[in-house]
């Protein structure tokens, strides 16, 4: 993806929410193959820009997601950057969602807004009272709810296929899998694991978890150490920006699939984790279950089922990605750029 700094997004909308007073931006990547889409994360960041370049490094995943995934969409991303300690009070929340429905509105329905860290369905239905252009509504209300099951569903279709790359069977029984980050996610993945036999290992921000993560029989390593824990697979499934020079030094696992976003801190990383021998498959193909359900169910109309049929195609974009890295003495994040920007490129040409 773009390092360069140069400003390859189509719309870049960075206010000061009138009710909130929080710093909001509305990052379109593209909308070549479709209106784009994206969630609204609300975090704390030490600056707007931070956040307003977060938006911006989160829309391009998008795209390229969507891309990939055959989805007639394009990437977008809303990012509310709270000023550290920030304390969001129901009636900031509020505040904030209503503001962010407000940026949205004005995009006409060109960018659709989802979930993301920071929000769930319910505030999808706070932006509604602004805009419609929201999705991943409550199910209650016709929506989908909770994306977590469809993601990590489509988590597990990319780890069949990697793990019969790396290990020669699909079957992670026998094997040890860290899952760095405990949220909805992840702790859906630690449950799939450990039934399917794997022995799982995992770590969150959120101490509180702890217990919980034990009671359930999984082992608890603190963050900072769980990409220095020998493992068989690691699945970053929290935040981003965990796979960087220095970690990948120290990281002795032989495989990395997982559906945290932009996963390594430049496109540079993708080589070091090649060149040690580690098997690293783009978070924007792994995590892509999501967004191929909801849209697939709130927008196209298909059935519960034929959505997560759709999702269950990620395993063959995996083994395509892993077939023609290795054909070529290329990387995975080589081949999933290939394959999301030919279609990029073809978009509109038939």
């Amino acid at each position: 993806m773009s390092e360069n700094g140069a400003l390859h997004h189509e719309d870049v909308l960075v206010r000061r929410g009138r009710r909130s007073g929080a710093a909001i931006t509305v990052a379109v990547h593209s909308r070549v193959l479709g209106p784009a889409v994206g969630g609204c994360r609300i975090w704390t960041y030490p600056s707007w820009q931070d956040g307003a370049s977060d938006a911006m490094r989160l829309a391009e995943a998008m795209t390229y997601k969507c891309a990939a995934a055959g989805l007639e969409y394009g990437g977008g991303k809303t990012v509310v950057a709270l000023p550290m300690g920030t304390v969001l009070t129901p009636r900031l929340r509020r505040d904030v969602l209503h503001d962010v429905g407000e940026m949205v509105a004005t995009f006409e329905g060109s960018y659709l807004v989802g979930p993301d860290v920071g929000t769930g369905p319910e505030d999808m239905m706070t932006i509604r009272e602004v805009t419609p252009h929201s999705f991943c509504l409550p199910q209650e209300h016709g929506g989908t709810g909770n994306s977590g099951t469809p993601t990590a569903q489509g988590v597990q279709a990319a780890l069949r296929a990697g793990a019969r790359h790396v290990f020669g069977s699909e079957s992670l029984s026998g094997h040890r899998v860290v899952i760095a980050g405990y949220g909805s996610v992840g702790s859906r993945l630690a449950a799939d694991l450990s039934r399917a036999g794997a022995t799982v290992v995992v770590s969150d921000v959120d101490g509180r978890k702890q217990a919980a993560a034990e009671s359930s029989g999984y082992s608890w390593v603190e963050p900072e150490q769980a990409l220095r824990t020998p493992a068989d697979v690691l699945v970053p499934a929290a935040v981003g920006g965990v796979l960087n020079p220095e970690t990948v030094a120290t990281l002795d696992v032989p495989l990395v699939i997982g559906p945290a976003n932009n996963q390594v801190t430049s496109d540079s990383v993708a080589d070091l984790l090649a060149d040690a021998g580690t098997v690293w498959v783009p978070d924007f193909v792994t995590s892509a279950g999501g967004v191929i359900y909801v849209l697939n169910r709130e927008v196209g109309g298909l059935d519960h089922d034929d959505a997560a049929a759709r999702v269950e195609v990620i395993e063959e974009t995996v083994d395509q990605v892993l077939d023609a890295a290795r054909a070529g003495g290329t990387t995975p994040l080589h081949e999933s750029m290939v394959l999301a920007e030919r279609r990029l490129g073809t978009a509109g040409a038939e």
